[in-house]
């Protein structure tokens, strides 16, 4: 087992390098107006708020000009640097963690617990940093389960790593009902009868996160605690807010993706800072710092009498500050103790509020979004497992091409799908017209599928309700293009093709009176999105829609009544590029209600025999229309 485990030691440290490597040659060798430009820093901020959190760590909220709409890549759990441009500034910088980003806004956790002098002098700015602390506590994670030979996780390791079947208790007072259906509620049998590991595979829209709710609901009623986990912390919140809305007591440990009442209010932060006692403790912390910044008054040249007032000063502010952690700490202690969940990411298991901790159950949703050793964090804590997951959609993102081929994209969900014989799949999903699950169904899912009564034959209530069209631009000389300095692909001619059937779209609508659907645009290529997006906000009939342009990858997890996909790749050597991972293809498919538009080239993406049955399917359940219907003449 430790054959296994050793190589993904060493392709999480090739993962780590090619990181680091692309973080130096990206943010930290480019000049600051071109990090701006590129959306890795903010420049200038300014502070609108001030303070402590918990941890005796000082935070700070800041806002930057400029327009809210503007691409960057800062998001929650992301490390920063804190940087001054003032000449003046000594040590002008600091390193922290986002706790959110709000629109223009950013609230951050600093790795101190005082504030820089500098931070409200102006010219300050935030920089994205290379973050290693996700790769340490992989690392840690992935070596104690090395070293683990026997206890309860090297009888959990056994079974994940198929050296041992994992054994489940009977069935006899199984649920049934609750407003769920057969696989979901044998799923959830599973769960409670698994002694060890339950592994629930949910393809789109089957309900998977509703049935991991319902299950931690029931397990709650015997459990004192339970651990659910998810490996982004925009999953996280979501599954805080169900479980929230189910009346479970719940408490969100780490960073946020969203600022809503629904999630904040249930975060460990304001938990504490909203408790009786807390009022208490953040007096003690403002006494920590006055006695610091009094005794950093005292300049090096000074008298032993002066040294000796420092020496008081420095001490008092150490008593005050272990005092309000100790006050902390319990108060922490007993606000997890009453929780009956607790939500984090993976990597957020690590977080020291939970070092003692463990649980009968840990729950991973979105498995197949997680690297491995990030899956065993929370592991380390738990009894039973229970993964939840589609491997069959996009794959967690993997920087380097040589780990990526070496199998680091594999996920702990996949291997056990392989691996353990006994595993549930939800089988009716709630999002599709028929025609539209039918080629996923077909190809990734074994045709086990079923699309519940309520969605399998809606469409749109206009003329033109075909709920899967094909629009073929072979032949039409809609070569794809090169941006040069991203080497990303675009396709302007493909997207006239598409925004001409979308007017025609618009127009019954139009006729008709009705209200517009809600409708996405979506393709592999950053640029064709970027390029989509210029195009329609000087489009006065489509910039007014109820329309998200976005890349396949932004729009795992949504959907939309109508989903437009631009392929882009047009040439003549069939080459399909990004087309080529067909989970990719997958998500893509299955983000529609009520009608899918997929507009490419079928002489190029024919070259593949996914393809291939693709282009088949159309012709036999679709709509195959060429782009020459819509051509203006």
């Amino acid at each position: 087992m430790n054959k296994e485990l050793d190589n993904l030691l060493r392709l999480l440290q090739i993962e780590k390098e090619e990181d680091l490597e692309q973080y130096k040659k990206l943010i930290e060798s480019q000049p600051l107006q071109e990090r701006k430009e590129k959306g890795y820093t903010w420049y200038p901020v300014h502070v609108v708020k001030k303070g402590y959190t918990i941890g005796d760590r000082a935070f700070v909220i800041l806002e930057k000009g400029g327009s809210e709409e503007e691409e960057h890549h800062f998001r929650s759990g992301k490390t920063v640097r804190l940087f001054s441009q003032l000449p003046a500034a000594e040590g002008g910088e600091r390193s922290g963690v986002i706790h959110y980003v709000d629109k223009n806004k950013m609230k951050v956790i600093l790795n101190s617990r005082e504030l820089p002098e500098w931070i409200g002098l102006g010219q300050v700015g935030v920089d994205i940093l290379f973050d290693d602390r996700t790769y340490v506590e992989m690392e840690k994670a992935l070596k104690q389960v090395m070293e683990a030979k026997n206890g309860r996780l090297a009888e959990l390791k056994a079974v994940l790593m198929g050296k041992q079947a994992p054994s489940f208790r009977g069935k006899e007072n199984g649920v049934e009902g609750g407003g769920l259906n057969d696989s979901q509620n044998e799923a959830i049998n599973e769960i409670l009868a698994a002694r060890d590991v339950a592994v629930v595979h949910g393809p789109p829209g089957t309900g998977k996160t509703t049935t991991v709710v319902q299950a931690v609901k029931l397990l709650s009623r015997e459990e004192p605690s339970i651990l659910v986990t998810a490996p982004s912390n925009t999953a996280v919140d979501l599954l805080t807010e169900r479980l929230v809305k189910e009346g479970l007591n719940v408490v969100r440990i780490g960073n946020i993706s969203r600022v809503d009442e629904d999630i904040v209010s249930h975060s460990l932060e304001v938990m504490v800072t909203r408790h009786p006692d807390a009022k208490n403790i953040k007096n003690i912390k403002k006494q920590a710092a006055e006695a610091r910044r009094r005794a950093g008054r005292y300049k090096r040249k000074f008298g032993r009498e002066e040294y000796l007032k420092r020496r008081e000063l420095y001490q008092e502010a150490n008593e005050l500050s272990d005092w309000a952690n100790r006050l902390e700490d319990q108060l922490i202690d007993r606000i997890l103790d009453e929780a009956q969940v607790i939500t984090c990411t993976l990597v957020g298991a690590a977080h020291k509020v939970l070092d003692r901790r463990t649980y009968r159950t840990v729950f991973i949703d979105e498995a197949a979004q997680a690297l491995e050793p990030a899956s065993w964090i929370p592991i380390l804590k738990a009894s039973r497992v229970v993964l939840a997951g589609d491997p069959f959609q996009l794959p967690p993102t993997v920087k380097s091409i040589k780990a990526e081929k070496e199998g680091f994209n594999v996920t702990l969900i996949e291997k056990c799908l392989k691996r353990i014989e006994r595993t549930s799949m939800l089988k009716v999903q709630y999002r599709m017209n028929e025609q539209i699950m039918g080629f996923s169904n077909q190809q990734f899912y074994g045709g086990l599928l079923q699309a519940d009564d309520t969605v399998k034959a809606h469409r749109l209530e206009i003329v033109d309700n075909e709920p899967f069209v094909f629009i073929d631009t072979a032949g039409c000389g809609f070569d794809e293009k090169l941006q040069p300095t991203y080497r990303s692909r675009y396709n302007p001619d493909e997207f006239q093709i598409l925004c001409e059937h979308l007017y025609q779209l618009v127009e019954e609508y139009r006729e008709l009176e009705l209200a517009f659907p809600e409708i996405a645009i979506i393709s592999p290529y950053r640029e064709q999105v970027m390029y989509m997006k210029s195009e329609v906000e000087e489009d006065t009939i489509l910039n007014e829609l109820p329309l998200i342009i976005q890349t396949i990858d932004g729009f795992q997890g949504q959907e939309k009544d109508v989903v437009y996909i631009s392929l882009v790749r047009s040439n003549g050597k069939g080459e399909v590029g990004f087309l080529n991972d067909y989970r990719r293809m997958n998500v893509a498919l299955t983000r529609a209600r009520k009608k899918l538009v997929v507009v490419g080239d079928s002489a190029t993406i024919g070259s593949s025999e996914f393809y291939q049955d693709f282009l088949e399917y159309c012709d036999k359940n679709g709509s195959y229309r060429t782009a020459w219907d819509y051509m203006r003449t």
